[in-house]
């Protein structure tokens, strides 16, 4: 028997022994949430390959400006060296008084320019909000996932693996454990009894 057909009978066990327990309606909510989670992550994945978009366009059109204006500058600033070492006529000066002026003038519209883009990398993190608050939802669904698992392990194990377990969690994750030593707490309890239940 091939995998595809072993994998639709599995399916198809799992989803019969579901209904017969009862388990198909809570898991059945949780179901309805998976393609829904998968569209969330596709939006995250969009919004950050967006952002990422905008701040590389944004980084690609400041560096030139800045590139520009360092080289400009470093370029003035050996002439006006020469110029303290006496080593540049009078009209070399004149030249030199000039392109600095025109540098100077042209100094604010390149880091107002390099301002814009700057801007525009902040503005493309505007999706951090939104990113975080699908996640936590996303999250929120996984868990519910896995309680819902853990609960139908635990309620359907065999009598006798039960008394091999530890008792302290045999009833599973809960929504608020304050207070209470009975109920799995934290992923590592999670571990822990998966692996006594042999998974």
């Amino acid at each position: 028997m091939g995998m595809y057909a072993q994998i639709g009978q599995m399916t198809r066990k799992l989803h019969d022994t579901l209904r017969e327990m009862g388990y198909d309606k809570s898991l059945e909510r949780v179901a309805d949430a998976i393609p829904d989670a998968k569209d969330r992550l596709g939006y995250i994945a969009t919004l950050t390959a967006n952002a990422a978009e905008r701040v590389l366009n944004a980084t690609d059109i400041a560096k030139p400006i800045q590139d520009d204006l360092q080289a400009r500058a470093d370029q003035l600033n050996q002439r006006w060296e020469l110029l303290y070492a006496n080593k540049l006529t009078t009209e070399e000066f004149k030249t030199l008084a000039q392109d600095t002026r025109t540098y100077l003038t042209l100094v604010p519209k390149q880091t107002e320019a390099t301002s814009n883009q700057l801007l525009e990398i902040v503005m493309a993190q505007d999706f951090q909000d939104l990113t975080g608050q699908v996640i936590k939802k996303v999250m929120e669904m996984v868990k519910t996932l896995e309680s819902e698992l853990l609960t139908v392990l635990i309620e359907y194990l065999p009598a006798e693996r039960k008394l091999e377990l530890n008792t302290e969690l045999l009833n599973g994750p809960v929504v608020n454990p304050d207070g209470r030593t009975d109920v799995v707490t934290n992923q590592q309890q999670v571990d822990d009894l998966l692996d006594s239940l042999g998974f």
